[in-house]
Parts: structure tokens; sequence; C-alpha cells
């Protein structure tokens, strides 16, 4: 069986996947349906993006 600590960074790294995917999703919605450059969903989607991927990379690094 897991430990703890290891089902929490499994789980904290699907959930940074998920978070970049909607991030993703929503920048490309919002291209395809003709949003500019300062479009609201254009800048949630960057701010999704930056934060699943964050939120990845910091998962990703070993501890200490």
């Amino acid at each position: 069986m897991a430990q703890p600590d290891e089902v929490y960074r499994g789980v904290t790294r699907l959930f940074a996947l998920v978070i970049l995917g909607f991030g993703i999703a929503i920048v490309v919605v919002t291209i395809v349906n003709g949003g500019g450059l300062l479009s609201s969903g254009l800048l949630l989607g960057i701010i999704f993006t930056l934060l699943g991927a964050g939120r990845l990379y910091l998962s990703m690094r070993k501890p200490g």
C-alpha cells in the first residue's frame, strides 16, 4: 500500500495537470471564438496555465 505522502504528491500532480489542461482549453476556445489580446478568457486561461504549470513544477522538485 502506498504511503500517504506518496498519495498526496500523486493527487497534487494530477490536479496540477487538470488545471493546466483547463487553462490551455480556455485559451484555445477564446482564440477560436475571436478573443483579443486583453479578453478576459485569454487572461484567465493564461493564469490557469501558469498556475497549473507552476504547481506541477513545484511538485516535481525533490524535497530538501
